[in-house]
C-alpha cells in the first residue's frame, strides 16, 4: 500500500529504506541537511561520494547509507532559486522524479525526502512545496510499493506542507 506522511523529524534518525539528500554539484558535503548527512553517515559516505565524481542539478545517484539507519542514500542536486524564470521548476520536478526512479530500480520500499533546495540554494517554499507533493503523489501512484515520508525539520516548514498537501489532496 502506497502512502505519503509528512512529519517534523530529523532525517537522518529515520529507520528507512532510503533518505534523500539534497546535495551539491560535488556530494562532498556542505551545509544544511546535506551536512547532517554526511556527518551522521560517517566519512565512508565522503569516500563514496568522491567516487560518483559528481551530480548534475536534477538528477540522483546512490550510495550506501554507511552508519545511518537509513541503508542507502540517494544525493540529488536541486536547482538554485533565480527568480523562477530559469527553468527552476523543472530542475526540482526532476530531482524528485529521479530519486522516486532510482528507488524503485533499486527495490526499495520507503523514502524520506527533505525539502529540497529551499534552504541555502533559496527556492520559496511556497513554491518548492506544491511541485515536491505533486512529484511524490505521482510516484507513489507509479510505484505503489513505494512509501514516501516527507521530512520537515522545522515547524514552519511541516506546516506548510501540510497545508499544501491539503489543497492538492495528498497527505
Amino acid at each position: 500500500m502506497n502512502h505519503i506522511r509528512i512529519v517534523r523529524a530529523d532525517i537522518t534518525a529515520l529507520d528507512v529504506d532510503s533518505v534523500v539528500n539534497a546535495a551539491n554539484e560535488t556530494l562532498l558535503g556542505g551545509g544544511g541537511v546535506d551536512g547532517a548527512i554526511h556527518s551522521a553517515a560517517g566519512p565512508e559516505l565522503l569516500k563514496a561520494c568522491r567516487a560518483l565524481g559528481g551530480c548534475e542539478p536534477g538528477q540522483a545517484k546512490i550510495t550506501p547509507g554507511f552508519a545511518l539507519l537509513a541503508r542507502w542514500v540517494i544525493h540529488t542536486v536541486g536547482p538554485r532559486w533565480r527568480g523562477g524564470g530559469s527553468g527552476e521548476e523543472d530542475v526540482l520536478r526532476s530531482c524528485y522524479r529521479n530519486s522516486i526512479a532510482l528507488a524503485s530500480e533499486h527495490g526499495l520500499a520507503t523514502i524520506a525526502f527533505p525539502s529540497i533546495s529551499t534552504g541555502a540554494f533559496g527556492y520559496p517554499l511556497t513554491h518548492a512545496a506544491p511541485v515536491a507533493l505533486e512529484e511524490i503523489t505521482r510516484g507513489v501512484t507509479q510505484f505503489p510499493n513505494l512509501s514516501v515520508t516527507v521530512v520537515c525539520l522545522e515547524t514552519e516548514v511541516l506546516r506548510a506542507y501540510r497545508r499544501i498537501s491539503m489543497n492538492i489532496g495528498t497527505y
